[in-house]
């Protein structure tokens, strides 16, 4: 015979039965809210690395937009320097028997300034006297010469250039040593 208590229940029935199962949905509900944590996080991360590779990708597009003609613009510094040197050696004598010719090497030197203005290439030129910039010029030489300031630029050897705000080629300077009296 089993014993009946007065709330109906008798000896063998469990009487932890609904503690356990409150017990049981707390500890399913705090797993499922860390794993709802869990998720968030991640999707948090996902979203910046998105964003970060979205800022890198315009980054480099800028970049090579800016910077992507580099190559060429270096090859064609030597034209510049030549056409530079074909100009400063002419003489007022040639100048005369070969107008046409020395025009012509003008409005090429001219045409090709404007060009490397329209792709954000300037043309580094120093004027003797000038402080040495190691940023932008390259000592060729170093010489003492009276009546200078030791690390201004004594002659100028080579223009430098600039593509936007980067050193595409220093210009080639000599530099004094003289001490500053």
């Amino acid at each position: 015979m089993t014993n009946e208590y007065p709330n109906g229940l008798t000896e063998g029935d469990d009487l932890a039965s609904p503690l356990d199962e409150a017990v049981e949905d707390t500890s399913e509900i705090e797993a499922l809210i860390a794993e709802r944590d869990a998720l968030q996080d991640k999707f948090i991360r996902a979203l910046a690395d998105a964003d970060n590779a979205r800022k890198r990708a315009d980054k480099e597009r800028r970049e090579a937009e800016q910077y992507g003609g580099t190559r060429l613009a270096r090859d064609l510094l030597p034209v510049y320097d030549a056409l530079s040197r074909a100009l400063d050696s002419v003489n007022d004598e040639q100048r005369g028997a070969n107008g046409a010719l020395i025009e012509g090497v003008e409005l090429t030197l001219r045409e090709l300034n404007n060009v490397f203005s329209k792709h954000g290439i300037q043309v580094i030129n120093p004027a003797v006297g000038e402080r040495f910039d190691p940023l932008q010029h390259e000592a060729m030489f170093e010489a003492p010469v009276p009546g200078t300031i030791a690390g201004n630029i004594i002659q100028v050897m080579g223009h430098g250039f600039m593509l936007h705000d980067r050193l595409l080629r220093p210009a080639k300077v000599g530099v004094s040593s003289t001490p500053a009296q």
